[in-house]
């Protein structure tokens, strides 16, 4: 909420936002021609330049702004710092891979949580396709640890880190925000500005190119209001400005980049590729669908918060609507239909009083929202089997508890609620949910008793680990976590 107000502040005091980008007529759907040539920004991304990629400059703007955002709106990313847990799949290069050989483990599943490091952090981040994490440390310095496949840990080069380590071309930049995809990261200064590292080939790293790699963290090729939040689909990457407007960039398969396009041509007459979007591009249009079918253009809508799946967005604006679009398989758009959505969509469940949108959350296949009492919903589907819902049902299980932070990953959920956590996922999991190595998984959400008390503060989750923040402030905390055992890689 103190971010909300922040932004809106900042927006009353400084908006450049045209109010006639909010007049343009909506058309949907658009079946996109396959002779169409795709611009993005005056930046070719057409996949025929790839070629040329290597002669460019990996740097396309200038250094790091100096003017900082207001000090009241940096107030709100400065979270209670905390010591650091962690559960799950350790073994970073076999994240996701199905040859999962218990012999080829670099270290054994953590099924109980453990502490990891002696430092304390801010900000954790990961995400529900990866298997590499960001910390964000209490000076803003930014440390990362885990796969590195395509040099998303920003070091420079492609190798696995298993302790957090500090990135060196970010040290002293202030961070206040971040978020991974599958194989790549973005990292906001406090400055609003927005630098990215990892894989590119889809133009998820928002450079004006798709060099396959890219192995330090780049300025992207963006020169608007300043960005508050970042957020990353499996290959796409979104980003909110201070004015509460959003813009994308990546892989538009699904429509997930919300500007009203799959990015669909061919290459030959068997041959599929996409124009990826290579430079963030500002999502114009908002609309509701009624139930015969009629489509009306939102208007006055303003971004505040947002939250992305593999496939999927979900985001919510300053009137507490909340609009997805992107992938709609099992119902993850909320919408009662699989359709895809290329341009966020109203969901007309929560736009009604009492049923205001007060934060989402979006695994790789289901999204989660709290309402404005705290109610939980659930649509769409955290198991491979059986039903999906189609559009938001409360989690009874849920009912009654304070819910304080959400984790969602490929399948299971990890909740901070009360002086406790609850978490669920039905099999296979991989200690992520740490209940210990008798009862791995669980179909309904279940307390892990072991973290009663211990003030969690901060919970996310990569494709199949947990990371905990507890904070640590107090005696009695401080007596429970020292019976807590370390992880040391």
């Amino acid at each position: 909420m103190k971010l909300l107000i922040a932004i809106l502040q900042l927006r009353l005091e400084g908006s450049t936002m045209s109010s006639n980008s909010r007049k343009r007529r909506l058309s949907i759907p658009v079946q996109l021609n396959s002779k169409t040539k795709h611009v993005a920004n005056d930046e070719e991304s057409d996949s025929s330049e790839q070629g040329q990629d290597k002669q460019r400059s990996p740097s396309p703007l200038p250094g790091e702004p100096s003017m900082e955002l207001p000090e009241g709106l940096l107030q709100t990313f400065y979270k209670t710092p905390g010591a650091l847990l962690i559960a799950g799949h350790v073994s970073w290069d076999l994240v996701a891979k199905r040859d999962s050989n218990p012999t080829k483990r670099t270290h054994p599943n953590l099924y109980t949580f453990h502490k990891f490091t002696d430092r304390k952090y801010r900000l954790i981040v990961s995400g529900c396709s990866a298997g590499h994490s960001i910390l964000i440390s209490e000076d803003g310095n930014a440390y990362t640890f885990g796969r590195n496949t395509f040099g998303q840990l920003g070091f420079g080069d492609t190798t696995t880190r298993n302790v957090p380590e500090l990135v060196p071309t970010l040290e002293g930049l202030n961070i206040i925000h971040a978020a991974v995809g599958r194989n790549h990261s973005l990292f906001v200064t406090g400055t609003g500005t927005v630098y990215a590292c990892g894989e590119n080939k889809c133009g998820q790293c928002g450079l004006g190119h798709t060099t396959a790699e890219i192995l330090v963290p780049t300025r992207i090729k963006y020169t608007g209001a300043p960005i508050v939040k970042v957020g990353c689909g499996a290959e796409f990457s979104m980003i909110l400005d201070c004015n509460g407007v959003l813009h994308s960039f990546g892989l538009p398969e699904f429509g997930q980049l919300g500007h009203n396009t799959d990015g669909k041509y061919f290459v030959t007459s068997t041959k599929l590729s996409y124009h990826f979007q290579t430079v963030p591009k500002k999502i114009e249009l908002f609309f509701e669908k009624s139930k015969d079918g009629h489509m009306t253009l939102v208007d006055d809508v303003i971004i505040v918060d947002f939250s992305c799946g593999n496939n999927h967005t979900v985001a919510i604006d300053s009137k507490k609507r909340a609009f997805s679009w992107g992938f709609g398989g099992f119902g993850r758009l909320g919408h009662a239909e699989q359709k895809d959505e290329a341009v966020p969509r109203l969901i007309r469940f929560f736009d009604s009083q009492y049923r205001g949108v007060r934060s989402i959350h979006c695994g790789s296949t289901y999204s989660l929202a709290v309402n404005e009492h705290g109610v939980l919903y659930l649509f769409g589907q955290t198991k491979r089997t059986g039903e999906a819902n189609m559009y938001p049902k409360p989690v009874h299980d849920l009912s009654g508890w304070s819910i304080r932070s959400v984790g969602t990953s490929n399948t299971s959920v990890v909740i901070a609620a009360d002086d406790t956590v609850i978490a669920w996922g039905v099999s296979p999991t991989y200690g992520e949910l740490g209940l210990g190595d008798i009862h791995k998984s669980t179909s309904k959400p279940k307390e892990v008793t072991k973290m009663e008390g211990l003030n969690i503060t901060q919970v996310t989750m990569g494709f199949s680990h947990t990371l905990l923040l507890c904070d640590n402030s107090t005696e009695a905390v401080q007596q429970k976590l020292a019976t807590i055992p370390t992880f040391n890689p």
